[in-house]
């Protein structure tokens, strides 16, 4: 598997060459070209015809060349998609290869169901859906424990006796249904019961007994978060113990086993009407779904199915204290951690971005908000083994390579809770950022310009520049909306007409965002009629700026009516 993860990498390389080629074609080009208007010019200068044979020979050379390198481009091209093709076809069929039918790691479990149903004087009819559902093995070898022990659980727990069934109004036999199926790019796995449901009122009595909270704490306790504690090692609701329950042994072991592979367990009841595990893992140990991440401008790897949310949120929520940081999501307290910090990287380069990346990242006993520098991309990696002198790295599960070759960290999510853990604990209490100093009033006023043309952007950013502000640019509308998200401007110039994004597209997005909708825009595009002009300020333009009528004291005056001129900041200070 990681060899044709090397080959999905290794056949990617050969787009740069492709491209060098592509560069080199165009070049002969313009020479063919170029020789084309020497030529005319001495045959205007009246050289002689031998001369103008021989340059003659020069550009036949010059074309022979061009079109020798683009049959090369496209003999390149064609290897180049026969290649990629090629390797994603064989990591396709080494996938495939070791996947097997779910029914081929649960073909036991009927029997189980029936002897341990027996033993307890219950009656159970086991359902098994999605049998054909393919399943890694590797996941199947190791889940075939879990599964015999959550049915265990259930008929135990959950099934009510035939007495208590029919006093219920429900059959005499109990119901489990255990299903597979693939949602999302991933596995699911679930167990379902109709039996009586976990007693929550219960649960929470025994929860304080055990001194894990407080009554009054309990008392305010959610359903879900009761539900939370019955994965803590050496839980058991039972205060007798039997042959399946009370020893202390239980759903830890399950959380724990679904951790190593990358998975998670989600736990729903209704009382009275039974109860419902379900399990969420990814479809290949051997293939890891991830989120790239940068910190401390260096690319790093979560696994997908560890992150419980990823945010970008403004600088001016985040609140103090003491000397941690924290900020509220969905009305929940969550305190954010200094990535960099505790991966022990060096601090990353202040920034003015008015917005900061969080990854939610959290398991049972600890919760944190991780600050990155930026989110990167979802992309699926072949996770290989860290080599010998490398293990083991804290913080650090495995290795794997991008898709242009460059290695990436994959980040073990259990062990860097715990570094952030011991990191808060043992009073490292270094800010996350200093990103709200970066909103000083009394700094230099900045500018994006936005224009895809280069020449009117050069026009743009000189006059400003001169005018005493500072200013950054982007080729277009996708470009500028990177840029202002992720930095502080007091003013957004844009043209209207341009790719991937227009003028008009831009200015929606920065007035339907909470935090940007406050940034002045001003629109400057070659179309001055009247509905022109009504549609952008419909749009949210502040201000709208004809090119035809374009020059420096206009733009200046403009820039000036909305955000004060350089001499008015300065007279302010």
């Amino acid at each position: 598997m990681a060899l044709s993860g090397e080959l999905m990498v290794h056949s990617k390389w050969l787009r740069p060459y492709g491209n060098a080629l592509r560069r080199l074609k165009r070049d002969q080009s313009e020479l063919v070209y170029a020789v084309e208007e020497l030529k005319d010019t001495l045959r205007a200068a009246g050289v002689s015809e031998r001369i103008l044979q021989q340059v003659g020979e020069i550009q036949q050379r010059a074309v022979t060349c061009r079109d020798s390198a683009e049959e090369n481009v496209v003999m390149l091209e064609a290897y180049d998609v026969r290649t990629e093709s090629l390797a994603t076809r064989l990591r396709l069929h080494i996938i495939a290869s070791r996947m097997r039918p779910f029914k081929d790691g649960v073909h036991g479990l009927p029997r189980i169901v029936r002897d341990v149903a027996r033993s307890l004087g219950k009656q159970v009819e086991l359902q098994m859906e999605g049998l054909d559902t393919q399943v890694d093995r590797d996941i199947l070898e190791r889940i075939e424990g879990l599964l015999g022990h959550l049915l265990n659980n259930a008929i135990d727990h959950g099934i009510e006796t035939v007495d208590e069934r029919r006093q219920a109004g429900k059959a005499e036999k109990g119901v489990i249904t255990l299903s597979a199926y693939h949602h999302g790019g991933m596995l699911y796995i679930a167990i379902k019961d109709d039996g009586r449901g976990i007693d929550f009122d219960q649960l929470r009595k025994k929860v304080v007994q055990k001194g894990l909270v407080r009554e009054a704490i309990a008392h305010n306790l959610t359903q879900q978060e009761l539900a939370d504690f019955m994965f803590l090692p050496g839980f058991s609701t039972r205060d007798e113990v039997s042959a399946l329950s009370g020893r202390g042994v239980g759903l830890d072991v399950v959380q724990d086993v679904m951790q190593e592979m990358c998975g998670a367990i989600e736990v729903s009841s209704e009382k009275g009407r039974g109860t419902h595990f379900k399990m969420r893992l990814p479809l290949t140990l051997s293939v890891v779904t991830v989120l790239l991440v940068e910190i401390a401008g260096e690319a790093y790897a979560v696994p997908l199915s560890r992150i419980e949310k990823i945010v970008r949120l403004p600088v001016t929520e985040i609140q103090h204290k003491g000397e941690r940081e924290w900020v509220t999501l969905a009305g929940e307290a969550l305190q954010l951690a200094p990535t960099a910090t505790i991966l022990e990287l060096p601090e990353a380069v202040a920034t003015t971005s008015r917005m900061v990346a969080v990854v939610v990242l959290a398991n049972r006993e600890n919760r944190f908000g991780f600050v990155v520098d930026r989110f990167l991309q979802e992309s699926e990696l072949v996770a290989q083994v860290m080599p010998k002198q490398l293990q083991r790295i804290r913080d650090i599960n495995a290795m794997a390579l991008m898709e242009d070759g460059t290695p990436v960290m994959i980040i073990d999510v259990d062990d860097l809770l715990r570094s952030a853990r011991v990191y808060f604990d043992h009073g490292g209490y270094d800010r996350v950022n200093h990103l709200k100093e970066s909103l000083d009033p009394q700094r230099m006023k900045r500018i994006l310009v936005v224009d895809d043309s280069i020449t009117v952007r050069e026009i743009e950013r000189k006059l400003l520049v001169a005018a005493g502000y500072e200013v950054d640019v982007a080729v277009d509308g996708m470009d500028g909306w990177n840029a202002i998200r992720n930095n502080v401007f007091d003013l957004v110039i844009t043209d209207v007409d341009m790719p991937r994004l227009n003028g008009l597209q831009l200015l929606g997005l920065i007035k339907q965002d909470p935090v940007l909708k406050a940034v002045p825009v001003m629109v400057v595009s070659y179309k001055d009629r009247n509905e022109d002009q009504l549609r952008a300020l419909q749009a949210g333009a502040n201000y709208f700026l004809a090119k035809a009528n374009f020059h420096d004291e206009t733009l200046r005056r403009a820039v000036g009516e909305l955000i004060g001129g350089v001499g008015d900041e300065n007279r302010n200070r």
